[in-house]
């Protein structure tokens, strides 16, 4: 299931006994542009250190609610590796991370998650032997840092993230929304992570391979059904 990063933010964490506490943020890859963490406002328990939550961790969505079901027990989570709220996620930090929880680390290979296209949930394969590995090293990028950088088509600007659209089931980050008000007032376009050619983080820019008359005409985004108009760009659209 689709959902927006910004309704999930406030979202509260049930974890196997007892809540944890509220989404906050969330940090993700700027290679699979999937997110990697949701950072937990744990308000005044373990208040000292941020905490992170895998979606390895995560069970489900629970929209009714607004609940994300957590299969760990806050003495998991109070026993892992522990992270400076003011300091970066580092590659020593998310070693340790995974190895404490277990699970296959998502930089050991090329696919999404590792050498797996999709979150393995089966405890028996994550020590599975592979022989063509080619791991890399993550950038993690937060999503409230991100959102408001500007998003440029092949001949010109056409406004700034707004927001981002996530499925479940990956946790990648299918589409960003894009708020076009000084170039299409009144509007926003779904943007496919896929459409982007390149990111310049020093000048906070996305650059598109398509052209404004190209989103203009199949990317309007419909805010009830978060999908797009057709499916002209030849990217099926989210339903």
């Amino acid at each position: 299931m689709l959902h927006k990063l910004k309704d999930l933010i406030g979202y509260k964490l049930l974890g196997l006994d007892g809540e944890i506490g509220k989404v906050k943020e969330f940090y993700f890859d700027d290679r699979h542009w999937t997110v990697r963490y949701l950072v937990v406002d744990t308000g005044n328990w373990l208040s000292e250190r941020a905490v992170l939550i895998s979606p390895y961790a995560l069970d489900r969505v629970i929209k009714q609610s607004q609940d994300l079901a957590v299969n760990l027990t806050k003495k998991q989570i109070e026993e892992s590796p522990s992270l400076d709220s003011e300091k970066p996620v580092s590659k020593h930090f998310e070693e340790s991370y995974y190895d404490y929880y277990g699970w296959p680390t998502y930089w050991a290979s090329s696919y999404m998650w590792g050498v797996y296209p999709n979150i393995m949930r089966e405890p028996e394969l994550w020590k599975k032997n592979h022989h063509d590995e080619s791991p890399w090293d993550p950038n993690l990028r937060s999503t409230h840092y991100v959102k408001g950088h500007r998003i440029e088509a092949l001949d010109g600007e056409i406004g700034h993230i707004d927001d981002f659209i996530i499925d479940d089931e990956t946790w990648a980050i299918q589409y960003l929304v894009v708020d076009t008000r000084n170039w299409w007032p009144g509007k926003k376009v779904l943007i496919s992570s896929k459409w982007i050619e390149e990111v310049s983080w020093d000048e906070s820019k996305v650059f598109l391979n398509l052209t404004r008359a190209r989103i203009k005409q199949s990317a309007e985004f419909n805010e009830n059904s978060l999908s797009p108009r057709n499916d002209e760009l030849g990217m099926s659209p989210p339903v």
